[in-house]
């Protein structure tokens, strides 16, 4: 059963801006509307119709805080028909405004104290189209870092994946969501992934090809401090944005290097930034 409310809770959030209905989910699943709502209330808690607000009010306040997008915008991008009932939801969920929710949180994402001093080594660069195998995991991203030591056939992947490059896709900055949602697995030939036989804890899926800001970092225990300074500071200043989308992690010796994926191009790529 909870294979297949992963699929749901991973529909959900693959059509925040659509409005298709609960009845489209269960025709996909083979289920019934009701049993969808009964099984997915027992796998997380609440109702996918609940589940997915806050997933659309995650979304909107990434994209409020990060992007230049109008609050009519970012209301369109979520799912919602008009700019109202956008604010009326997100007041609810959030306490605050969209206006005013925008505004503290940049003003709290200036202010973030900085543990470290040094300049942060970050580089624009094009990310050519890419396929991986993941599997969804409801939990924060480990540390020290097992999943970039080979996901060895844990979940059914083919033996000649066991030494693939690993990847994990954060759906959102640590400690932002109500239930933290991480896909890790491996890149792999999209034609070969296609044609793989994978059992259903697994889905391939696709990563456009997207400029992203790039960082080198020594492990997983950095990440909110360079998430921090790249949203707070290094992205400001060269006028770029943080698009929302899943941010990719993926091991390179000696350590990891973050791909923070930005919105339409601004600069030149491969462009470092100035100390």
């Amino acid at each position: 059963m909870f294979n297949d409310m992963m699929r749901a809770e991973i529909w959900l959030q693959e059509t925040l801006d659509s409005q298709q209905s609960l009845g489209s989910l269960a025709a996909r699943l083979g289920y019934s509307s009701s049993q969808i709502r009964r099984r997915f209330r027992q796998c997380f808690g609440t109702s996918p119709s609940v589940y997915r607000e806050g997933l659309r009010q995650e979304r909107a306040g990434r994209l409020l805080v990060h992007t230049p997008l109008s609050i009519s915008e970012v209301a369109e991008r979520c799912g919602y028909r008009n700019h109202s009932a956008f604010s009326r939801a997100f007041q609810r969920y959030h306490h605050k405004t969209p206006r005013a929710y925008r505004h503290s949180q940049r003003v709290a994402l200036r202010r973030r104290p900085r543990e470290f001093e040094s300049p942060l080594a970050m580089l624009i660069r094009r990310q050519s189209r890419q396929a991986a195998i993941v599997t969804r995991r409801y939990a924060p991203l480990p540390t020290p870092d097992p999943w970039s030591a080979g996901l060895n056939g844990d979940d059914g992947l083919p033996a000649r994946l066991n030494h693939a490059t690993a990847i994990a896709l954060l759906h959102e900055a640590p400690g932002s969501a109500r239930l933290p949602r991480l896909d890790i697995g491996v890149l792999v030939d999209e034609q070969e992934g296609e044609l793989m036989s994978m059992p259903p804890s697994l889905r391939l899926v696709t990563l456009p090809g997207e400029r992203c800001a790039c960082v080198s970092m020594p492990n997983a225990r950095h990440l909110s401090e360079v998430l921090d300074r790249l949203l707070g500071d290094s992205l400001p200043a060269l006028g770029e944005h943080y698009s929302g989308e899943a941010m990719r992690l993926l091991p390179r010796r000696p350590g990891l290097e973050l791909q923070l994926p930005l919105m339409a191009e601004t600069a030149p790529a491969d462009m470092p930034t100035a100390p």
